[in-house]
């Protein structure tokens, strides 16, 4: 980017001039099913890669040794496709944030080799670069800016011409519905603001690949749910996102396809449904009418807890039929009045899975369930 000191200025700000190099163009996004056919992507890439069908994200055998001698990832492989909604889940320590690092060329790696929609980031890191968009779990923004010239600030390092960006940050100030804060102060912004500020941040070049650190991380569920909606409106415009986050059920009502990394290795990856369809056993929450004795019946192959005194939490194999368990809950006396089926399906997954790590056989949620008998 080409910049000048103001003569005079006290205060040596970096003005712009109002040109920038030709692979920083200014682009727009439109959603994918309104471009018309045939015509190209208006992304900044040459013609080999706007022709090409590689994926936004490509790991083979990646790994890192730390000076420390700790190795953090252990051949890890993993691709991202195009326009895909990813979720990267992994317990502390698993190796989530080293794998990003590296992808986001802020860590070195050992060996293996990562590419970005086509672009070997050894080779050719400045290109594929330009192509991420990054939204790390700590705030890293200047807490004496207005949000008006932190996005446009930001712009400029990318070579976006200073018109063109103003015009992005009024765009993404408003879909992160931060226009009325534009001229504040950035410290006086709460939490959930700051944190759709790092967003409208990243979105300022037009990333192909927006990956979020923990993007929701400590704010009310209400204003995760907006967020969720942003997200959702950025990945249909044809933004690949990755996903990192600890509430499992955002990775759920987000993704599509999910990786589960744990002690520097891929345990689990593919669809979302398709592994959630894995699971043999299923949750449901009964409502009750009028309280819960005592004592609950005991089902071969069930686990019961009463959560209060109205409601029965009842795990089952999925071959089980429902009637039976019905049919004895009747026999104790206890009517069901309503059920739902419990929103914890990726989370018994996750469980399962980096407990397999350390034994073969753990328990659903810390109770051992009893062997079904056969009849």
């Amino acid at each position: 980017m080409e910049h000048s000191v103001a003569k005079g200025s006290p205060s040596g700000r970096l003005y712009y001039r109002q040109r920038a190099p030709e692979a920083f163009a200014p682009i727009k996004l439109e959603p994918r099913h309104s471009r018309q056919k045939g015509t190209k992507q208006a992304f900044p890439m040459n013609e080999t890669l706007a022709a090409s069908t590689a994926p936004a994200l490509s790991v083979h055998d990646l790994r890192k040794i730390y000076d420390n001698k700790v190795e953090a990832l252990k051949g890890v492989s993993l691709d991202v496709r195009e326009g895909d909604f990813f979720a990267l889940l992994g317990p502390n320590g698993a190796g989530k944030s080293t794998l990003i690092g590296i992808v986001s060329s802020l860590v070195n790696l050992t060996s293996g080799s990562v590419s970005i929609f086509g672009t070997d980031l050894q080779k050719n890191r400045d290109a594929a670069m330009r192509m991420i968009g990054l939204v790390p779990q700590e705030l890293n923004f200047n807490m004496f800016e207005k949000p008006l010239d932190i996005l446009v600030n930001y712009a400029g390092f990318f070579g976006v011409p200073r018109e063109e960006a103003l015009q992005r940050a009024e765009e993404e100030l408003k879909r992160a519905h931060l226009w009325e804060k534009a001229q504040m102060m950035s410290r006086t912004l709460s939490g959930g603001m700051k944190r759709r500020l790092m967003i409208a941040r990243a979105m300022m070049t037009r990333p192909r690949l927006l990956i979020l650190d923990e993007p929701t991380a400590g704010v009310d569920i209400e204003i995760r749910r907006g967020m969720w909606k942003t997200l959702k409106d950025i990945n249909t415009a044809g933004t690949t996102i990755i996903l990192t986050t600890h509430y499992l059920e955002e990775a759920e009502s987000l993704c599509r396809n999910l990786a589960i990394i744990d002690k520097g290795r891929i345990v689990e990856q593919g669809p979302m449904k398709t592994l959630l369809a894995k699971l043999d056993v299923e949750g449901f929450l009964f409502d009750i009418d009028g309280t819960l004795p005592s004592t609950l019946p005991l089902i071969a192959g069930t686990t019961m807890a009463a959560t209060d005194d109205h409601t029965l939490d009842v795990e089952m194999p999925r071959a089980m039929d429902l009637n039976r368990v019905f049919g004895a809950l009747n026999d104790a006396g206890i009517r069901v009045r309503s059920m739902r089926t419990k929103s914890n399906r990726l989370e018994e997954l996750f469980v399962r899975l980096t407990s397999e790590n350390v034994d073969n056989s753990p328990p659903v949620n810390g109770v051992q369930v009893q062997p079904e008998q056969s009849a």
